[in-house]
């Protein structure tokens, strides 16, 4: 991720960079950031299906679907409503994510910040002092859109397999 920038050793290949982690930091030096990508991703799920959920309502109410129970919605609808609230969940988990994102990425990436191992709150505080709080929303722009599109993607493949997997009786 950092190949090429000043200051960064260079390596050559993932066998390289895996031997030279191990043998600065040790077997734990592989997993930094692993307790923060868990802590991220929790939420971020419960968000993203708690939107998803919310934003399906909104749209199908917004289309007059919920009172008239009798019109059964055609299969493009059905995939249309999905994927928009699919989009919409993805970036309201963005939104509230890329923050912890940015701190582990850093986390991840910086190899020193004078003394000691890397923190959450060394990092947290160097970000804070460098880009104030508008540098936690860094790499937003591609978070957004790769959670945005994951989030179409996942759930028109998920709502489709669901639909293509019940029996008919």
């Amino acid at each position: 991720m950092v190949q090429g920038l000043p200051g960064i050793t260079f390596c050559n290949g993932p066998f390289d960079i895996v031997c030279k982690v191990v043998k600065a930091e040790g077997i734990r030096g592989m997993y930094r950031g692993f307790g923060l990508t868990a802590v991220t991703q929790s939420p971020a799920s419960a968000l993203w299906w708690g939107a998803y959920g919310a934003a399906q309502h909104i749209i199908w109410r917004s289309l007059s679907c919920a009172e008239n129970l009798e019109k059964k919605p055609s299969h493009l609808d059905m995939v249309a409503v999905q994927a928009t609230a699919g989009m919409v969940a993805g970036a309201c988990s963005s939104v509230v994510t890329t923050p912890i994102d940015t701190v582990k990425t850093r986390l991840q990436v910086i190899d020193d910040y004078g003394a000691g191992r890397p923190s959450v709150i060394r990092t947290a505080k160097t970000l804070l002092k460098e880009d104030g709080w508008r540098g936690f929303y860094r790499g937003f722009g591609p978070r957004f859109l790769n959670m945005s599109l994951y989030g179409t993607t996942m759930i028109v493949t998920y709502e489709l397999i669901k639909r293509l997997s019940i029996k008919k009786a």
